[in-house]
């Protein structure tokens, strides 16, 4: 009887410290990639200042002011913000252990960021097009520099939800797609604020 009981308190103890360091995996992998953040930070700052310093360097080409347009570039920020409000929804199923409702909105999200990828991809053409090309002028050249590297952060991520909803519809809502999930929120939003900072910088001030 006393031998049952110490193999049944052994066993749970192996069951509880198991549960425990998966729950400390997690908790380390979130940890580890706000560091990650943290250093893309550092990335963007370095874009944005070399943006700052080469804003005018037009080399007598065309200004901001005379090939941004606005009203294209507006729409192109209220579909990337409205994707991560569709990203919150998708984690709000998470919360609640609904699985479609997590594939659902994934599936609204991914659309969404499609479509900024494909309006940026758009601009760029058209700017190459007319002459306005990243070998123009200094200016330029830290502009596609800047749009171009958050443009790839962001078809990353697409990536990153493709196979996170492959995942989820094969394994489900498991820990470790929990922290996958959790992770890519993160990096959503965080590409969000990024383009706010870049709407305004470049856009916003540059037609100026």
């Amino acid at each position: 009887m006393t031998s049952d009981v110490l193999k049944h308190s052994a066993a749970h103890a192996d069951a509880h410290a198991h549960e425990h360091e998966h729950h400390d995996t997690g908790g380390n992998t979130i940890f580890g990639f706000w560091v990650y953040l943290m250093t893309d930070l550092v990335l963007f700052a370095g874009l944005f200042a070399t943006f700052a310093v080469l804003r005018n360097a037009t080399a007598g080409g065309p200004t901001g002011q005379e090939l941004f347009e606005l009203k294209f570039v507006l729409v192109e920020t209220f579909i990337l913000l409205f994707s991560s409000i569709t990203y919150g929804f998708a984690m709000v199923g998470l919360h609640n252990g609904k699985k479609r409702q997590v594939m659902g909105w994934l599936a609204v999200t991914f659309l969404l960021g499609a479509a900024f990828i494909c309006m940026e991809v758009y601009e760029f053409h058209h700017l190459i097009l007319e002459g306005a090309g990243p070998n123009r002028s200094a200016f330029l050249s830290s502009f596609f520099t800047l749009v171009g590297t958050h443009g790839l952060h962001v078809f990353s991520g697409l990536l990153w939800m493709a196979v996170l909803m492959y995942q989820v519809s094969k394994k489900g809502l498991t820990a470790t797609n929990t922290t996958r999930l959790n992770c890519l929120s993160l990096f959503w939003h965080f590409l969000d604020v990024v383009w706010i900072a870049v709407f305004t910088v470049v856009y916003l001030i540059g037609a100026m």
